[in-house]
């Protein structure tokens, strides 16, 4: 009887979900996509010709490529020291392919740690000058991971406006209180760290050692002295900057002198370091506590052999004779193209003061340097004059920067020379006369 009453409840259910008088209506998920504005913006783009992004790149990352079937010059690409070519680099990476396959199919947790990752790891660490390091698959991995790992509701992390969306994506999952201030500016750092004591939980400051796209350097000491007053600590992204500053190639913490104050410091492979992944470094005891309570280390496979391998033998070239010099040649080449754009009439970041280790006050011109244009279109346009011209650049618009700050993100490697960047110039001249004589003056330098 009891198995019958069950069996008819059921077939009522059915029914009734069958039913059209009881079917739920749901909004359809996917709805959101049809006309969404970003979406319309690039099918906009992309039937004037204009769309700056998914072009292919069809030879390796060299100064000179091959994309769309011509060759360009390569003024989008962050292989700072060009050592995505260099015959040592690529030879860690066969090595570690024939060594241990395609993949390892699995964690670091589980079966996917081989002694690559832990000579990486423990020679990274030598390098950053910290007890430890652990390695993620990705850059993007390492601060998520990190940040929704160490912080948490109750505490508050303060960021740099211009922080990188890696950095705002792990704040924003480890569900502590979010503060931002103003681009470098240390007024607003403190009267925001004013704030968060007053938030009654534990704070992190997070910033980039090198702005990812304005391109321009924290002021690392000012910072970590606030930190200090406040009671917080710090942990500095040097994406771009590993590999580029400093006598080691160790940093903005490591030229500015101030490594020993600084609690964690991430980077990535996919600059510098010519492979793919990211890592964090610092105290042995947190960087434990990330390996076995990080999901994005945990939940994730381990980088394949090839990319870790790529990693160690490109951290063994920056860490040489060769290193340095390489490290030398990309600032010189990065004031090269800056001091020409700026004498052209283009407005680009002005070289940053720095007082370094030694006391030793002088300009640095990171490799990324930033045209400013302003509005949207123009950036697009003035990007498709270039790429006719055979040069290759990035557009940055909203929300990779400010509304209304649309920029060409334009870097430079150690491996271009002088005639290459003078070529690139010259297609910049070109193409500023021809462009503003139709649209309109571009904006000229801030200073």
């Amino acid at each position: 009887m009891n198995r019958r009453m069950s069996r008819r409840s059921a077939t009522g259910r059915i029914s009734r979900l069958t039913d059209p008088a009881y079917m739920p209506n749901p909004p359809d998920v996917f709805a959101k996509i049809r006309g969404h504005e970003r979406v319309e913006l690039m099918r906009a783009a992309r039937d004037a010709g204009l769309l700056p992004y998914f072009h292919e790149v069809e030879s390796p990352a060299m100064p000179v490529v091959q994309m769309d079937g011509a060759p360009r010059i390569m003024l989008g690409s962050n292989n700072y020291l060009g050592l995505t070519g260099d015959e040592r680099v690529m030879a860690g990476a066969r090595d570690a392919l024939t060594r241990y396959g395609t993949g390892l199919t699995g964690s670091r947790l589980l079966n996917g740690t081989t002694p690559l990752h832990l000579e990486l790891e423990r020679e990274l660490a030598e390098w950053m000058g910290t007890e430890d390091a652990i390695v993620f698959s990705t850059g993007q991995q390492a601060n998520v991971g990190t940040l929704s790992t160490l912080l948490g509701t109750g505490d508050t992390v303060v960021v740099d406006s211009g922080d990188h969306a890696s950095l705002l994506d792990g704040a924003l999952l480890s569900r502590a209180k979010l503060r931002a201030f103003r681009h470098n500016r240390m007024d607003k750092l403190e009267s925001t760290l004013v704030k968060a004591a007053a938030d009654g939980g534990g704070v992190l400051v997070v910033v980039d050692g090198i702005f990812s796209m304005e391109g321009d350097i924290a002021p690392l000491r000012e910072i970590v002295a606030l930190c200090e007053a406040f009671g917080a600590r710090l942990m500095v992204d040097e994406a771009h900057s590993v590999g580029v500053l400093g006598a080691r190639g160790a940093g903005t913490a490591e030229l500015l002198g101030v490594e020993a104050q600084t609690d964690l410091r991430m980077g990535t492979f996919s600059k510098s370091l010519a492979s793919c992944g990211g890592f964090v470094a610092g105290d042995a005891d947190v960087i434990e506590f990330l390996k076995i309570q990080s999901r994005a280390f945990l939940f994730t496979a381990s980088g394949v052999p090839a990319a870790v391998g790529a990693a160690l033998a490109a951290l063994r070239v920056i860490r040489s004779d060769d290193g340095r010099a390489l490290m030398a040649r990309v600032l010189e080449n990065a004031r090269h193209l800056n001091r020409g754009l700026h004498a052209l009439g283009f407005d680009v970041v002005e070289p940053s003061p720095v007082t370094g280790v030694a006391g030793v006050q002088e300009s640095i011109i990171t490799p990324i340097v930033p045209v400013r244009v302003g509005e949207d279109w123009k950036a697009a346009m003035l990007w498709r004059a270039l790429w006719d011209a055979g040069v290759f650049t990035n557009v940055a618009v909203h929300p990779a920067v400010p509304p209304g700050g649309a920029l060409l993100r334009t870097s430079v490697m150690a491996t271009h020379d002088a005639a290459v960047i003078d070529r690139a110039l010259e297609a910049f001249a070109t193409v500023k006369r021809e462009f503003e004589a139709e649209h309109g003056p571009l904006p000229g330098p801030s200073k």
